[in-house]
């Protein structure tokens, strides 16, 4: 099969504008695809497709599809590149009705963006089908033409990483375990030189003093893990790293305070900050960037056992830090609390932690973009640049004393795991909870519980857990280590 970029004309009745791609094959076919689109009625809108048969020998199939105005960029009241995001929802479109056809390769007309299309690609067609008999035809995406191979290999890996946050989220809770996830994402890494894995046992967690980790992981019959890698990327081993850190609840019940059963399923995804982290580590170090990168993720399963936490219970975080646990569900500042403790040991360049924190974040911005809680402009700065190019966006959020306020006037510890003003601000509060636990002046929490799943809203991922911001955090990581001011 093959997929054709076409531009809208900015006049309805204006003739079809091919990209370079599209021009060279019309021309292959002496003009006939441009003749069968003028019968075919206005020209292509964005996102939308025309396929044709019998065109060339060499493909069964050509897809045309709309990519919308020629030059757009970036566009300031919607925070992305349009052009980009037009591209990657284009070519997905395209690369789909290859794969209903059940013909097993494609090429992609590089849009003039081999990047952007490749990820549209890759992005495209993954789907979770581990489990099932009847699975969808595998199709392989490859770039038409030779131009920008460099750029389409980049988008391939980008993609890709996000695929593996995507298929650790999606999988059963009981496929990924915190030991199963430890190890998968382990075997990712080895064939890495400059990469080393340390999976840490529940003994070294005691021996951490990590008590309020520890408090949520003795609920169930799941040992918890702490994963720790490091990745030295950079010229200078010694240089201060990009310390990442992910929420990694692999099923998150609630506890005692028992979530309602409907939809408690997608809480196997619950581990979303460590998958993102996690993948892209693992995509940092296929693209070999020059920086050292230290990743941390707490993994247990939050159960309502009789050696649970109950509410009320007052626990010791590895700062010394007592916190009251008013709400069993809110688990996964507690297993960030101890982990960014530990992260303030790497004499880190800027730590920044995922996690699908809170409702009131998904209530706030839903999944248009994640909500970035930050006591750094330069930090923030380049996130939000970031996420411009990738069109997986980030929007700020308030970190105020305000918030703090609620957090630590608390009746029997120095801080309560809830705000005390209960709904009021949650995703807030929750940030200000995790600030108790920083000293670092580059820190950026990352709420993701948002952006956790996709239904339709970003039309080049399926239906399904969504990886997001794991391209994000890479350009991110791509952007530090281009960054020598700090």
């Amino acid at each position: 099969g093959l997929v054709l970029g076409i531009y809208s004309s900015e006049k309805d009745e204006g003739a079809a504008q091919f990209t370079s791609a599209g021009d060279a094959f019309d021309r292959l076919v002496s003009g006939k695809l441009r003749e069968l689109l003028s019968v075919c009625g206005p020209s292509l809108k964005k996102g939308k497709t025309r396929i044709f048969h019998g065109l060339h020998q060499d493909f069964l199939s050509v897809v045309v599809v709309g990519l919308g105005k020629k030059n757009a960029g970036v566009n300031d009241q919607e925070n992305w590149n349009e052009g980009k995001e037009n591209i990657r929802a284009a070519v997905a479109a395209g690369c789909r009705q290859i794969q209903d056809l059940e013909i097993p390769c494609v090429e992609v007309d590089p849009c003039g963006d081999a990047q952007a299309a490749a990820e549209g690609a890759v992005l495209g067609l993954h789907e979770y089908n581990d489990l099932k008999q009847k699975k969808k035809p595998v199709v392989t995406p490859q770039l038409h033409g030779s131009a920008e191979s460099e750029a389409w290999q980049k988008g391939v890996i980008y993609a890709e990483g996000q695929n593996l946050a995507r298929y650790l989220m999606e999988a059963p809770a009981n496929y990924i375990t915190p030991i199963k996830f430890a190890e998968h994402i382990e075997q990712k890494l080895r064939s890495f030189s400059n990469v080393k894995v340390h999976i840490r046992p529940e003994s070294w967690i005691a021996t951490q003093q990590m008590g309020a980790f520890l408090s949520v992981a003795k609920g169930s019959a799941e040992p918890p893990i702490f994963l720790e890698i490091h990745y030295l990327g950079g010229a200078n081993t010694n240089d201060p790293p990009l310390v990442f850190v992910g929420k990694g609840v692999t099923f998150d019940s609630g506890g005692i305070s028992l979530k309602p059963s409907s939809g408690m399923d997608a809480m196997r995804a619950d581990m979303g900050g460590a998958a993102t982290v996690c993948s892209a580590i693992v995509t940092a170090a296929a693209l070999n960037l020059p920086l050292n990168i230290i990743g941390l993720a707490p993994l247990c399963e939050n159960m309502p056992s009789g050696k649970a936490n109950k509410p009320g219970d007052v626990v010791r975080a590895k700062n010394g830090k007592t916190i009251q646990v008013d709400n069993t569900d809110a688990e996964g500042r507690l297993l960030l609390a101890d982990a960014l403790c530990y992260a303030h040991n790497f004499n880190a360049r800027a730590i920044v932690n995922a996690a699908t924190l809170t409702g009131a974040m998904d209530v706030a911005l839903g999944s248009a973009a994640t909500g970035v809680f930050t006591n750094s402009s330069w930090l923030w700065t380049h996130l939000y640049e970031a996420s411009i190019l990738t069109g997986d966006r980030v929007w700020r959020m308030p970190l105020f004393e305000h918030y703090t306020k609620q957090v630590t006037d608390c009746p029997l510890a120095d801080l309560s795991n809830i705000g005390k003003y209960s709904r009021a601000g949650g995703a807030c509060t929750a940030a200000a909870f995790l600030k108790e636990f920083v000293t670092a002046s580059h820190w950026a929490h990352l709420d993701i519980a948002g952006v956790m799943s996709n239904k339709d809203e970003v039309p080049y991922l399926r239906k399904g857990m969504a990886g997001r911001p794991t391209r994000t955090l890479v350009e991110f990581a791509a952007r530090l280590s281009q960054d020598s001011h700090n």
